[in-house]
């Protein structure tokens, strides 16, 4: 791996530019696990064939204050106790690798949603928010076409951090997060985690679980 110029690592850089087309053309890149980090307490924990790794855990949101991409202070934990279905991923816009991947599959879960979207909320967790500010998360928000109910969060590191450690998510250095996607039924601390990349179905699948099991269906 120190001999950039050696027919294996050119293998390798063509695989890994394969995989990422793939994963551009139909939403279906394997999961490139960030090293063997699996210290979370989680159960249920299942692979699936696209690499993503499923798990159910209780989390617990701090009591901390960010600051919306229109600039609203708000409690975490009261945005995300609206009795609605939540959906939650952490970025930052100077990602160009997992961020981007992910905030494109919850731009395509929105789409998917359809009228339904406004039953849903959709939040983006800035792990960067020392460059993140509310003006760079609304021209981020746009590249991915959010709507109303998709909303991205910024705030102090100390809060960032918090919130990070609340999801068993921090790493301590933003070049080294994983990609996650968290769901949440809008009651409880009980969250599915989707540790990969999932694609947009998968995605809508897990919302359509929950809600059934919600509704008694």
């Amino acid at each position: 791996m120190k001999h950039p110029g050696t027919s294996g690592s050119a293998g390798a850089v063509v695989a890994v530019v394969a995989l990422l087309s793939l994963w551009g053309t139909t939403g279906s890149l394997r999961a490139a696990e960030a090293g063997e980090h699996d210290q979370h307490s989680h159960h249920h924990i299942a692979v699936s064939d696209a690499g993503v790794k499923r798990s159910v855990g209780n989390y617990l949101i701090p009591q901390v204050t960010l600051t919306r991409q229109d600039g609203a202070q708000v409690d975490l934990a009261s945005e995300l106790d609206g009795g609605k279905p939540v959906i939650l991923a952490f970025i930052y816009t100077s990602c160009t690798t997992v961020c981007p991947m992910t905030s494109q599959v919850l731009s395509q879960t929105q789409e998917m949603l359809g009228k339904d979207a406004d039953k849903v909320r959709i939040v983006s967790v800035s792990i960067d928010p020392e460059y993140d500010t509310p003006a760079r998360l609304r021209e981020y928000r746009q590249k991915f076409a959010a709507r109303e109910g998709w909303q991205y969060y910024t705030g102090t590191s100390q809060a960032s951090v918090a919130v990070q450690k609340a999801f068993q998510a921090f790493r301590g250095d933003k070049m080294d997060h994983a990609p996650l996607i968290f769901l949440n039924q809008g009651n409880g601390n009980s969250w599915v985690r989707l540790e990969g990349f999932p694609t947009a179905k998968q995605v809508m699948s897990e919302y359509l679980n929950l809600t059934q099991s919600v509704s008694g269906g």
